[in-house]
């Protein structure tokens, strides 16, 4: 399970009020799924993370009584998160939502999109969340553009949706709130994976429930509060969903099912893909979640025993059942330790090894740095480039770029590190932008230099440009590969 960092070490989960978490450093992960652990993020990482909060990367709005958004955004080690801003009228009592993420932040599971962060200031209450590139169930149910769901899939989703559950049931998490198709997102791979979003909830007795659901259990219409067993309603209406392609009202639906009419409730484009036994199972198993008794519904043991024998070719990759491309975000193996240090955005390590590498890799290269003649111009450019090179490796960046900036206007030929330096400087005063330029016009100097592509890597992914930063690393570790090619013949 998973262990977190907090201002709040002292709050415990409500449900779990054994729980104790334990302080962890922020860069430490989970050894079983390599998460980052749970700790608490500054708002102004959040918000440099999602560009101000701007609406270019809203991922998606709900809500009217307690709206909320859900922001697509980067934080500084590379990573893409998903951050759902709450009002403050959502939770009033800043430490209640702290404690309520931590208790969420330790239920860790590969079918959860795990919650790894939160963030309470003032009248701001964030999560922090992973993201998910590959949309929601509902969009591929019912706003598809290529091609529907194949059957296999949702067999897929029906059971990885029910181990989730399960495992939020084995750590005392009894209650998701709002499950529907907007709670199904999938992951770089195509896995469904059920959103831990739903695990929060903002009152200790169980009487608040989102209005977000199409068709509310029966027992939250007779008594306004939510049960364990409400959530297996809620599955069987998502099982609903899967069987149909469409909203269907559960009374409907179970209509259909008394007068035997169970074809006519699946998806006419599923048509030949399935087997009329096994459609029938799913069936029958959503007709049990929508008792309007609550005691009359299975639980997780049983959905997960009633879906597992459905799936017939789960040797097949989800991402292949979908027909979605497979983001290949595996780095180029041939990269050297600058071009990892940069892809991993490790600003001290590029560091540390620019000021190692020096300017060895300029050497042979004519500029104004090797001399027929000394003159007072040469001198001074020396007097320039030293100062620079003691500003750089004081980590002195502001002077380091005013000096580099002098230096380069007095070379006749400008020199590749000089620039290279200078991109690092600007980068660390937060000026991608001119980083960039540099980083272009150190590859101008030396056409084929991975220090240029790689620093050019840095500074697109620092502009959100993450296709073009990885155009760039490939290029960079494509050079690296030539170079070392010709060493060796």
């Amino acid at each position: 399970m998973g262990c977190f960092q907090s201002k709040t070490t002292h709050l415990h989960s409500p449900d779990n009020p054994t729980a104790q978490p334990d302080p962890a450093d922020e860069n430490q992960v989970e050894e079983e799924d390599r998460t980052p652990v749970f700790k608490e993020y500054g708002l102004s990482e959040l918000r440099k993370a999602t560009n101000g909060f701007s609406t270019n990367y809203i991922v998606s709005e709900s809500g009217e009584k307690a709206p909320n958004v859900v922001y697509r955004g980067k934080l500084q080690n590379n990573r893409l998160v998903a951050v759902k801003r709450f009002s403050k009228q959502s939770w009033p009592d800043a430490q209640q939502f702290v404690a309520e993420a931590a208790g969420v932040g330790k239920v860790r599971h590969t079918r959860l999109v795990n919650l790894i962060g939160c963030c309470a200031e003032g009248d701001e209450r964030l999560l922090v969340a992973e993201y998910m590139p590959n949309d929601t169930l509902s969009k591929h149910l019912f706003h598809w553009e290529k091609q529907p769901l194949p059957w296999e899939m949702r067999v897929r989703v029906a059971y990885y949706i029910a181990q989730a559950l399960d495992h939020c049931n084995a750590e005392n998490w009894k209650i998701y709130h709002d499950l529907n198709a907007y709670r199904v997102l999938f992951d770089e791979d195509g896995d469904p994976r059920l959103s831990s979003f739903g695990l929060m909830k903002n009152s200790r007795d169980g009487k608040s429930y989102s209005t977000n659901l199409a068709y509310t259990p029966p027992e939250f219409l007779r008594t306004g509060r939510v049960i364990p067993e409400s959530v297996i309603y809620s599955y069987g209406t998502v099982l609903l969903d899967l069987l149909s392609g469409k909203h269907i009202p559960p009374s409907h639906a179970l209509d259909l099912i008394r007068g035997k009419s169970v074809l006519c409730l699946i998806d006419s484009s599923l048509e030949g893909q399935y087997e009329n036994d096994d459609a029938t199972k799913l069936v029958e198993l959503a007709s049990k979640c929508l008792q309007s008794e609550a005691r009359d519904r299975p639980d997780t043991k049983f959905l997960l025993t009633s879906v597992a024998p459905l799936q017939k070719q789960k040797e097949v990759a989800s991402h292949v059942l979908m027909g979605l491309p497979k983001n290949m975000i595996l780095l180029p193996t041939m990269l050297s330790p600058l071009g990892k240090a940069c892809a991993r955005m490790d600003l001290t390590a590029i560091h540390d090894i620019l000021l190692k590498t020096g300017y060895k890799d300029e050497e042979g290269a004519e500029n104004e740095l090797s001399f027929q003649e000394w003159t007072q111009q040469v001198q001074d450019m020396l007097n320039t480039k030293r100062f620079g090179d003691i500003a750089f490796r004081d980590k002195d960046f502001k002077s380091a770029i005013e000096y580099y900036s002098k230096l380069v206007a007095m070379m006749a030929a400008p020199s590749a590190t000089v620039f290279a330096r200078r991109a690092f400087s600007y980068l660390m005063n937060d000026q991608a932008e001119l980083a960039l330029r540099d980083a272009m016009q150190a590859q101008v100097c030396i056409p084929e230099w991975p220090t240029a592509f790689y620093l050019q890597a840095l500074a697109l992914s620092k502009l959100g440009m993450e296709t073009d930063a990885q155009d760039m690393l490939n290029d960079g570790a494509n050079f690296e590969t030539k170079r070392q090619n010709s060493w060796r013949s």
